[in-house]
């Protein structure tokens, strides 16, 4: 196995587990949480608040796929369809001011941002599948 073969596949795995980090993170916590409470206990804004750590996660992959010249798309898309929820959702929170607590959290405005961050969260988990699936083929192609 050459050396690029092998940092190809250290960029897949490192990339793959920041990948997952938001959303293992909010799971975690949640079980913990709910477990220490007895009350369920949900943090919904975790995986946005780990996007940084899924951003270094993600170009960490497309750089491994365009390397390994499989997964691209499904990378690229995931990961820009997080960006574009996650910016959109607080776009939107913002000019409505939601964000600044000027309006109340209720009504159609409070469901789109909500659905922003589910939307998000949901790429965020496509991302982390299409990371696992190219380390699968890397793994498999040696």
């Amino acid at each position: 196995m050459n050396s690029k073969a092998s940092v190809t596949k250290l960029l897949a795995m490192a990339g793959t587990i920041l990948a997952w980090i938001p959303i293992f993170f909010t799971i975690l916590t949640s079980v913990v949480g709910t477990a220490r409470s007895g009350m369920f206990r949900f943090d919904y804004l975790m995986p946005a608040e780990l996007f940084p750590i899924a951003l270094v996660g993600a170009l960490l992959l497309l750089w491994a796929a365009r390397q390994a010249h499989s997964h691209l798309r499904p990378i690229g898309w995931s990961f820009g369809a997080a960006v574009a929820f996650l910016v959109g959702g607080q776009a939107i929170a913002v000019v409505s001011g939601l964000a600044s607590g000027a309006i109340e959290p209720s009504g159609w405005i409070w469901a789109l941002v909500i659905a922003s961050i589910a939307l998000f969260s949901l790429a965020l988990v496509a991302l982390g599948i299409a990371g696992i699936l190219l380390v699968k083929k890397l793994h498999s192609s040696t």
